[in-house]
């Protein structure tokens, strides 16, 4: 009898997860992936942990980089924003109804990735060396430099499977920097236009 190696192993992959529709998160994601997005960092105060004590600590600020971001309305002008269910920004955004939005130039990819990352350090780290200004109306943060801000407040919180979308009224809108285009995010990566 020949001494013959043994045929190797087939290997079985399982298939990708599926839900009852029939795609899976897989297939959804790289689909996704191939519309390109704006990039923005929506910003709100976190309230006093106790409003009533002059000595209590005072909220401190909050962002988070987005680019499911959409205007929705122009009369009235309302925006939406999609939110991780129970992330700090919906949890923040739930008791807090004053926020805002910075749309980002494509020269502040640093600070897309700086409020993206996960495991990251404290906020008020994070809002050390980006300069800002406070807006009028929400007191929240609006970058330095970013093609468009806007302050909102809440109108609307709407559950959509694993995500808040949160629409708001846009109280106040300015162009403060005409320089530059805006960041995109495409297949998993911030990008510039051109």
């Amino acid at each position: 009898m020949l001494n013959t190696p043994a045929a190797p192993a087939s290997i079985t992959v399982p298939p990708a997860a599926r839900h009852a529709e029939g795609v899976s998160n897989d297939e959804f994601r790289a689909a996704m992936s191939r519309l390109a997005a704006g990039v923005v960092l929506v910003t709100a105060v976190e309230p006093p942990l106790d409003p009533d004590d002059p000595d209590a600590p005072a909220g401190e600020d909050v962002g988070m980089t987005a680019t499911a971001f959409l205007s929705v309305s122009l009369d009235p002008p309302l925006v939406l924003v999609s939110l991780r269910t129970g992330s700090r920004m919906d949890e923040l955004l739930e008791e807090q109804p004053l926020w805002a939005v910075s749309v980002l130039s494509e020269s502040q990819r640093h600070i897309a990735g700086r409020f993206s990352m996960k495991g990251r350090v404290s906020d008020r780290l994070l809002f050390a060396d980006i300069p800002y200004r406070r807006g009028e109306y929400t007191g929240a943060p609006l970058v330095g430099g970013a093609l468009a801000t806007l302050e909102c407040r809440t109108e609307q919180r709407v559950t959509a499977g694993d995500h808040t979308l949160v629409i708001g009224r846009v109280m106040t809108a300015a162009v403060p920097s005409a320089e530059g285009g805006p960041l995109t995010y495409f297949k998993g990566r911030y990008r510039q236009l051109g």
